[in-house]
């Protein structure tokens, strides 16, 4: 009987094969699966092989009732509309083949990797408060705790992938970038909060990293004013890659 193969590589996307003593550099081979959707500035066609989602801070202290925002006065409302929306485009995804990443903000206990300037955002007079103080059963935005688990009406796959960041952006200082290449992707589709803040410094990232950038647009959402909403809608389409709707994007998936 023939020994058999071996896969040598993070998952099956990105996987050496050694068979025989030989070992194999070449890919495991991907059909590709074309999809187009109806897109701002213009219609595109993503192939879903090669696509995966990125769902940004949608965690218990930026989107629960209860969560770090809404006790410091901040109408968290509207951070929880993409809840419904997210729950509802996963299934077909999945089920696509498309893999998950939830990226969520979650410090350091000891908040060593912090600059003064990441601090200060959250804390301006220097009191104390923000990032790393006391919450019931944790603290603020800190790996592991409550205050960054996902929020109810969102669940995680046992197939999907969680990576903490620290940032504005979630390729700073983690190994998000790392982990999209393993999973050899070229388009990004996001969804989560801050649409204008932490969402789009990610997407930016993405778009100077050299990925293909999407914005959900009814999958984002932001506490902040709506000029920042339709600021941050047009500089997508302007400047860095294409925003969709959830309904476009779910009809094309079907």
């Amino acid at each position: 009987m023939p020994e058999a193969h071996r896969l040598i590589g993070p998952n099956p996307r990105n996987a050496w094969r050694c068979e025989g003593g030989t070992v194999t550099l070449t890919r495991p081979h991907r059909d590709p699966r074309p999809v187009t959707v109806e897109a701002l500035p213009q219609p595109v066609t993503a192939d879903l092989t090669a696509t995966a989602l990125i769902v940004v801070d949608m965690q218990n202290d930026f989107c629960a009732p209860d969560g770090w925002l809404a006790s410091i006065g901040v109408d968290v409302t509207p951070a929880r509309t993409p809840i419904p929306v997210i729950a509802g485009l996963l299934p077909p995804l999945r089920a696509a083949g498309v893999p998950v990443v939830w990226l969520n903000w979650g410090n350091r206990p000891d908040r060593a990797n912090l600059p003064p300037g990441v601090l200060h955002v959250y804390d301006p007079e220097g009191t104390g408060g923000g990032i790393g103080a006391p919450l019931p059963g944790g603290r603020v935005l800190e790996r592991g705790s409550p205050s960054a688990a996902i929020v109810p009406g969102l669940e995680a796959a046992e197939t999907d992938l969680h990576v903490s960041k620290y940032r504005m952006s979630g390729f700073q200082d983690t190994e998000l970038d790392s982990v999209l290449r393993n999973l050899r992707v070229d388009t990004l589709l996001f969804a989560g909060v801050n649409a204008d803040q932490c969402v789009l410094a990610t997407l930016m990232d993405a778009a100077n990293l050299g990925y293909d950038v999407l914005m959900i647009e009814e999958a984002v959402a932001t506490t902040s004013p709506p000029y920042c909403m339709e600021a941050t809608l047009y500089n997508v389409r302007q400047c860095f890659g294409f925003t969709v709707t959830s309904e476009t994007l779910g009809e094309a998936l079907k």
